[in-house]
Parts: C-alpha cells; structure tokens; sequence
C-alpha cells in the first residue's frame, strides 16, 4: 500500500465554503523511522531504504526525494534488498512473506507500488523451519532471489513473478554430501546464516552455515565447488571484490580470511585475527579493498564483554588508523557507499542505528561526520513542546542560519552522498520555522519549508544555571592512548541533566527577533537575537504568585539555581532577562508582545505580567482555589492519594444524592410541565444535544491558567480601544485586565499599569482553551508588529468588537465591551467530543490568489479536525486525523497559520497535514530506471521502450499473471534457439509477436528473456515490443 500521500474525507453538514472546501492531507513524515529493523542501498539508483517494525518501507534519495509503502500484514520487515540495476526491492518480513515493489511512473512523478508477496511452501508435513526465511540474495542478474533458509535448504526463486525454480534449489542433502564426512559427522550444519555472490563469476555463491561450514556452489552446474570448513559459529561473510578471497567472522570475536580456489577442502584458513583479545562478542563485519592503496576493514562487535559488552561500536581500521566508533543506540546494519572508476573505493560509511542514522566522511583526515539533510533524530533529547512560525522575514533566516553554521564546524564539508532520484517540488512559496523544545532545556530551530525538515540552529538555556552537566565536556574525543581507541559518534542523548530544565512553552516574535521560552521549574527566559558573543549576567526577578495565600505548602521540586557569575553566551539567541515563578511550577501558558515590550506567563496557581524593557513586574493575580490543595504538588512528586480520590468520588456520590430527594420534593405536576418543555427543546435542537453537567469548583486545578492574550480593543467603553491582556483558567473563568502604556518618548521611564477590567465565568465551568478578539470586520486581531512591517492591514476600530472565548465544550462569542452573549456553537453537547486545540488559520482560496478567509481549526480529543468559520461561528468541515487512542499525538499537534499542522506519531516522527488547497507541502520526485553499464546503446533504447511497456498497465499485469505457466514453455524455446520467421525479417520478436497472436490473448513476458533475445539479434539496430505483451 503507497502511503506518499493520502487524502481523508470530510463529514460536515454544513456547505463548506469554496476556500474550506479540501480533504485533509497527510503528506510527509519528518524525522527518523521508529523503531527500525532493516536497512539497504542500491548503488545504482543511489537509493536508501529502511524497514521499521510496524511494517513501514521508507525510501530517501537527495534531499526531498522520499518515498513510503506499509505492508498490510502487521508484522516487522526484518530484510530489504534491491535488486540490482532495476526500479524493484524485495521485503522480508517476520511473518516469512516476501514482497515486491517498484517505483512505478506515473504522470512524471514516481510512486512506490507493492506489485507481488510470495511465501515458501515446504512439502506436505514437512515442519516450519525448512521455508523459514533466514538469509536473502538478490542475484546480480535481476533475475533471481536465493532464499537460505533455518533448515538450511537455499530455495532459487525467480523474479519479479516469485517463481521457484525447483530444478535448481539446493538442498541440504546436496550440500551434505559434497561435504567430507568427518566435518559432517563431528556437527550439524544448522540454518543459513549468509549468501555471497562472487563478484566476478556470478554462477558462484558462498552458502555459509551456522556451525561454520562455508561452502562455494555453482548455480549453473549445480555442484559444490569448494568447501570452508570454519569452526566457529558463523556471523557473516563477504566476498572481496577480485574474487580471491572470502572472509568470515564469528561469534568468538575472530575473523579468518580465505582464498577460493584452493583444490584441497581442508586447508586451514590464510590468516585468522581477533582484533580485541580473547572473550569476545559476536563480530559481524563489511570489508572493502582500494585497488591501490592500503584496504578498510570495517566491522561491528568484538569488544571485550565484560568491560565494554554495552557499547555499540562499529571499528574501522585503515593502514595505521583504528577507530572504534562508539554509537548512541544498537546497531541495526551499516553499508560503504563506494566510489572511483571501479566503485571500490570507499567514500562513507552509512550506519542504521536504533535512534538515528550516521554518516562518516571516510575521504575526510579525522573521518568527520555528515550532517543528514533528513532523517534528523528529533528525540535526541525527548520533545516536550513545539511551536511554529510561518513566513520568516529573510534577515531574520539568515541571521539563523548564519548562527548555525557556527555550531556546525566539526561536520565534514562533504555534500551528503546519497543522491538517487530528482527531486520535482517546486520551491517553497515562504521560510517556515519549527522550533521544539526539549526536555534537556534546548530549544532546536528546523527548516519547516519543504519536505525535509533541516535543522539550523540550536539554543540551550542549560548555561543560564548550575546543573551537574560540565561545560567542558566534549563527547567526540576519546582518552588519548585508550584501548579500544573509542570515539563517540551520534547526537542522540535521552539523558537530562535534570528534568527542571525541560520547556514547555515557546513564543517566537518573527519581526523583532526576540524569544522567550519557559521551563518545568517556573523559569521564564526572555532572549534576544545576537550575531556576536556577549558575556553578560542574567538576574532573575522572582513573582510570587500566591500573593502571600497562607495555609499554602509547596511539595513538588525546587527552583534552579541561577548562576551569578557572567556567562559567556555565543551568537545566537541570547538571554537576557529572567523571570522566576514562586511556586516553581511548570509553566502552562506564555505569550509575547514585542510590540509592548511585554511577556505573559501563567501555571497553575495564577498569571503574571512582565515588561522586560524595563525588567519590573507589571501585574501579578493568583487564581488558585483554596480548595485545590493537589496545585500545590509538583509534576515531579507523587500522584494524589487514595484515600483523598476516594473522598472525593464520596463528595460526588452525596451531593448527587441531595440534588434527586431535591428533585422528588417538587411538585408532580410541575415536574412534568418541566418534562415537557424539555422534551420540546430536544425536538427543536438539531443534532440532538446531549445533557453536560456543570463541573464542580472543587475539582483540582481550576486555577491552573489554559490561555493568554494580547489584544487592542474595547473595554471600558464603546469609543476608547485600549491594549488589554486575557487570561483564561481550567476551571471556565476568563480574566480581562486593561493595560495602560506610557508614550513611546517615555517607554523607558514611565511604568506600565494594569487594571482588572473584566471577569467572565462559564457556566459549566468547562476549561478556556483559547480566546480571540475580532474586530469590526470580524477578523483576528494581527500579530503584534505585523501592521506597521505593512504585512497585514489594522484592525477596524469604527464597528463592535467581539470576544471568542474557546472552550473545552463549546465556542461562545460576547460583545464588547459590555459582554454579553450573543451566540454560541456547542461540541460537546452535539457529539460528545471535547477540544484539545485551537488555532486560528488563514485560508487562500485556490481558484483566486487575492481571496481567503479566516477560520478556527480545532482537534478535538476523538482525534477530529474541525473548521470553523469566522465570524459567524458555523462549522464548515471534519475530517479524522488522528487515533483517539494516541492521547500523545493529539497532545503534541501545532497548527500552522496557513491550515497545516504537525503532530508526533511516535517520540522521533512528526506528520505532517495540510487543510489547505494552496499550502501542500509533499514529496514530489522522480526515480529514472537504470541502464545497465555493460549494454550497448542500442540495447539501451529498447530496455526503454521495454520498461515503458512495464509501467503500461498494472491490472492487466495482474490479471494475465496466472498466464505465464502456460506459455513460458514456448517462449523458452524461442529464446534457447534462433528462429527463422514466415516474413524472412530474422527477427526472434516477430515470432514473439506471431506467437500472442496464436494465443489470442496478451501474454506476460519477462524483460529478461527479451534481453537474452536481443543478445542473439544482431542484424537489428532497433527491436520494438509486439502489441498485446507485457513486460515484467
């Protein structure tokens, strides 16, 4: 199944507006693959692929050409290879299937396309492990796979039609008896461990065994040409590329090198090594030779197990250089891409690891590594928030930009190696930024623009305070004269140095460049952008937000201790200003006004306002409730008692108890006069509306604050707008506090006040997630600094305001400045959905570019997309997105304000959506097929016109598949002896043609016996494809 791109269909009852009026995209999928289980490259399509666990085969060329397919069967791809000089690749998966894909043209673009699944079928009663799958060997013919299997049978199956070929296989009692009897008789051969093809003689494969026995067949003559008689328990093996050795390692740590060709079978190995001594883990390794310089012998494993059994190491030895590569996570597999005249000489090594992908510069003194453009491990520090930024001005990028590069100089200058396909996206219409914080206190900046998700820049704010982590410390250098010769390689680190780092709100001012972030342990950074280093102390201003509430007792962790001394902070975004929250309790809400010089914040025992030109504290309000004794425990202590949950579910069960004898004391008839009346009010809603019940003012964290914002509007009268902050809390209260801001001559002395102006109560109490103020036209109000950049036109102030207050329930528009209701669109009373979040998006028409509208796009907990219009509050579209079992998902989404948005769905991938015709951001590439190297021109034309007869027409493919058998008698004898045909044309392909005609139907006719026939026809200087075949 083609997963590149898929559209989900829309439910609404409501006619959507010709701009709302698109399916859901799901288009792209950022960052590296969870969990993956198989890696492989094809030097020829310069193609990377990568199996994971659930079942996903991802494909990644030069950047921006990516590709991904999902096996229906729920179970994890184990292998991948491609086949050589061909568009196909070959899956092997737990449950032993094999599958077949291509990537297929189709209107000058390519998609991956499964087009076959095979699985070997043993003879009657035979058990399982005689077909089970153990080792895989795409033949470089592009016409054969070798399948070893765990009874240690090699099954030749024929591609890519997954016909076995049972005249050829090579069974064990084959095997057995070419091999002397005292090798058998001294151990059992076990499964298939490994299957090596000579490089120069392709008739020959290396069947290596799991006891050790290695043994060289020839397919053609079907016998066994040498025998290796290893007796350690085998791990891998490869064949060099002149063909005169083979070398194999084993679970002892140990490698030998053997010379083929020798006549006697029990000649001991030419050279045997442990690279690490005695007592050693398994080695498995990849060997590659330079024709005139010294060779490199790379292997994984061998360390010592009882000193270093935990690494991950990969140890690359090359003339008097040995490194041992010591990795982040398990090692899955690893490859050389090679280059030169001959391709042997090695220019990267590509590693696959558990968490990410490592690529070393090999032609590079110091083997540096290669900064991915993809395949970026998000995780490296596990992703707590993430904020977007859409349409960054270009100084502001480059100055990014320029800020990264200066935390990139240990990377290799070479460009990344990995260059298969083309990449056909246009360019991206705008400079997008994604910004994640992390739980190590980080905050990375990524190129969000186009497919890959590149990043740029990272901040840490760890430097601001004293933690245990050393500044010093360096992890890619190793203990000079330690042994083995480590060197840490990787930027996965899952480890913090202490968990109050961690942000968890971030608000990014794309104009005036300024950023603040705040962290689990109530600290609040405000930064500024600096393309020099600067050392300078940053003071902290603590604001405590209890007011000097007594009976009030912390419980949860302490504040982190803020260096005193000056810190020498490099270019980039620097502190410079930071607010510290008593309690230190995780910070729920953060807003910036650049504009106003002033930053917003807000946890769950109340809000602050903070105007950091001046660095004073301009308004502080405590919303805890007394009741709410569990807002005083930290994230980091422990969960609430039993005994306080089971009070509480008592308190529930009396007052429940109290309202119904309340209710049966009522008057019989006036009870069903109020039945009636609210049957009657069921009838005229539509859709029914289900009962909510009122949330109690007890239930914990009613003062935690949801939302901030800034807004210019009217709130003491009709005729004076005036800056106004709103804050809204868990427990259905909105606050409304009028700001009063000095001239801008006197900004600097004169201090900001704020006045309470505002309080709205909800009446179900349900939890503010979001509010907008729309002004007289009913748009949003623009960012702070975006009217005077002259990037969108000023907010009407001749008509009346309104008020959208977001809940979790339902969305509710008030006037101002008087307040009251005046309509209202319920969610969770028409379909019992609550909402998770909110944002406000601007959608471009697509049939005219100067037409859009502005819309609330809502997720909602059942992992529902929602649009909602403005101003007039009606729902326009719902499209499912997201699994409502994946709570993290829908808690990690980031709307764009373009209609698209993000969302984790797993701890290293983001998806990517798009709501929008005209901002779709998708991989858009081409993959050519391959000419073979060895074929001349002409036969290249024809194995053109031979592929574009291939990609024709896949259900006739499909549908004809089951003619093969019948015919492919007959299309062998053409193809084994040279024909004469009827109309003296000496052409082999007419009789072809003669023969479909005959059969009065289409026939399936492998492309490689058709280049066997073009072999034999050289009197032709062109051949076409008969009508009515084709090609596979």
């Amino acid at each position: 199944m083609c997963l590149s791109c898929h559209c989900l269909c829309c439910h609404s009852s409501v006619s959507p507006s010709p701009c709302l009026s698109s399916c859901l995209l799901q288009t792209v999928e950022h960052g590296f693959p969870h969990q993956p289980s198989a890696l492989s490259y094809s030097p020829t399509l310069q193609l990377l692929a990568i199996g994971t666990r659930s079942g996903a085969i991802k494909l990644y060329g030069a950047p921006g050409v990516e590709f991904m397919g999902l096996h229906d069967e729920n179970a994890a791809v184990t292998q991948v290879h491609f086949l050589p000089h061909q568009v196909e690749l070959v899956t092997l998966l737990d449950d032993n299937s094999l599958h077949m894909w291509t990537l297929r043209a189709h209107k000058g673009l390519s998609e991956l396309l499964e087009i076959g699944r095979f699985t070997l079928t043993g003879p009657p009663g035979a058990p399982p492990s005689v077909t089970r799958v153990t080792a895989v060997l795409a033949h470089s013919s592009g016409e054969l796979l070798l399948l070893g299997t765990e009874g240690g049978h090699v099954f030749i199956v024929e591609v890519p039609g997954f016909r076995e070929l049972e005249e050829r296989n090579i069974s064990l009692d084959q095997v057995a008896n070419s091999v002397p009897d005292d090798y058998i008789g001294r151990r059992n051969l076990e499964h298939v461990e490994a299957l090596q093809e000579n490089p120069v003689n392709p008739n020959q494969v290396v069947i290596g065994y799991g006891r050790g026995l290695m043994v060289i067949w020839d397919v053609e003559k079907q016998c066994a040409i040498q025998h290796i008689p290893a007796t350690q328990q085998l791990e891998s093996v490869w064949w060099t590329e002149d063909g005169s050795y083979i070398l194999s390692s084993h679970s002892d740590g140990s490698y030998c090198r053997w010379m083929v060709g020798g006549e006697d079978v029990n000649e001991e190995e030419e050279k045997s090594d442990i690279p690490y001594g005695e007592d050693k883990e398994a080695l498995t390794f990849l060997f590659t030779v330079r024709q005139e310089m010294p060779p490199f012998l790379l292997f994984s494993g061998g360390m010592p197990r009882a000193s270093y059994g935990d690494r991950h190491c990969i140890t690359v030895i090359h003339s008097k250089t040995h490194v041992a590569l010591d990795f982040t996570s398990r090692i899955i597999d690893f490859f050389a891409i090679r280059d030169g005249p001959q391709y042997t000489d090695p220019s990267a090594l590509v590693v696959l690891v558990e968490e990410e992908l490592v690529v070393i510069d090999l032609q590079t003194e110091g083997w540096p590594v290669i900064q991915t453009p993809y395949l970026v491990p998000l995780h490296s520090s596990a992703i707590t928030c993430s904020h977007h930024v859409s349409a960054i001005p270009l100084k502001l990028w480059e100055r990014v930009i320029a800020a990264g590069d200066l935390q990139k100089t240990h990377y290799s200058k070479k460009p990344w190696p990995i260059t298969g396909g083309q990449n056909m996206a246009p360019d991206p219409p705008q400079r997008d930024l994604l910004l994640t914080g992390h739980e190590d206190g980080t905050v990375r900046f990524w190129d969000a623009s186009g497919v890959c998700l590149y990043p740029m820049y990272k901040l840490s704010t760890a430097g601001v305070f004293h933690t245990d982590a050393d500044p010093n410390d360096n992890m890619n250098q190793g203990t000079e004269g330690e042994w083995p010769p480590f060197r840490k390689v990787g930027c996965f680190d899952p480890y913090s140095d202490d968990p109050r780092l961690g942000i968890q709100k971030i608000h990014l001012c794309k104009y005036s460049g300024y950023l603040t972030v705040a962290g689990t342990a109530g600290q609040i950074l405000v930064l500024e952008l600096n393309d020099e280093a600067a050392e300078q102390t940053v003071e902290a201003k603590v604001v405590d937000l209890l007011q000097g509430q007594e009976g009030f007792r912390w419980k949860g962790h302490t504040r982190l201790d803020v260096r005193e001394e000056p810190v020498l902070f490099p270019p980039g975004f620097q502190p410079f200003s930071l607010v510290q929250c008593q309690p230190p309790a995780v910070v729920t809400a953060l807003t910036l006004h650049s504009e106003w010089k002033l930053v917003a914040f807000g946890t769950s025992h109340g809000f602050g306002l903070y105007d950091y030109q001046q660095k004073n504290t301009v308004l502080i309000k405590c919303t805890l409730n007394p009741s709410d004794q569990l807002a005083m425990e930290g994230p980091l202590s422990r969960v609430k008692s039993i005994k306080k949950s089971l009070r509480q579910s008592f308190r529930r069960i009396r007052r429940s108890r109290v309202s119904l004898r309340k209710h049966h004391v009522n008057n019989a008839l006036q009870e069903a006069n109020a039945r009636l009346e609210a049957e009657l009010a069921e009838m005229e809603l539509a859709p029914v509306q289900r009962k909510i019940e009122a949330r109690s003012s007890d239930d914990s964290f009613t003062g935690l604050v949801r939302t901030l914002y800034f807004a210019d509007s009217f709130l003491s009268d009709s005729s004076h707008n005036t800056p106004s902050l709103w804050a809204g809390t868990n427990g259905g209260c909105v606050f409304a506090y009028m700001l009063r801001l000095p001239p801008v001559e006197h900004r600097a002395d004169e201090p900001i006040t704020a006045q309470p102006a505002k309080e709205i109560q909800l009446m179900h109490r349900a939890p503010v997630v979001g509010i907008v103020v729309l002004d007289g036209h009913g748009a949003p109000s623009p960012e702070p600094l975006e009217v005077a950049h002259d990037l969108a036109r000023s907010p009407d102030m001749q008509g009346s305001h309104h008020l959208l207050v977001i809940s979790e329930e339902q969305f509710k528009v008030f006037t101002l400045p008087k307040v009251s209701a005046k309509m209202k669109l319920k969610l969770t009373a028409t379909d019992g959905s609550r909402v998770r979040r909110v944002g406000v998006a601007w959608f471009g028409s697509s049939r005219s570019e100067d037409y859009g509208e502005s819309g609330l796009v809502v997720l909602t907990n059942q992992g529902d997309l929602h649009v909602v219009s403005l101003p007039t509050v009606k729902m326009q579209v719902q499209y499912p997105c997201i699994r409502r079992e994946d709570v993290s998902g829908i808690a990690s989404c980031v709307f764009t304000k373009h209609g698209q948005g993000f969302y984790l769905i797993s701890p290293s991938e983001f998806e990517r959506f798009s709501l929008s015709t005209r901002h779709v951001v998708e991989p858009r590439c081409l993959v050519e097929v391959p000419l073979h190297s060895g074929l001349s021109n002409q036969h290249s034309a024809a194995r053109r016109v031979m592929e574009h007869a291939l990609l024709n027409d896949e259900s006739e493919y499909w549908r004809e598949r089951e003619r093969i058998q019948t015919v492919k008698q007959k299309i062998h004898v053409i193809v084994s002896e040279p024909l004469k045909c009827c109309l003296s044309c000496n052409s082999p392909m007419c009789c072809l043609s003669l023969l479909v005609c005959q059969l009065s139907a289409p026939i399936v006719i492998r492309h490689t016996s058709i280049s066997r026939l073009l072999y034999q026809t050289s009197s032709q200087s062109m051949v076409s494809v008969p009508a009515g075949c084709i090609l596979m």
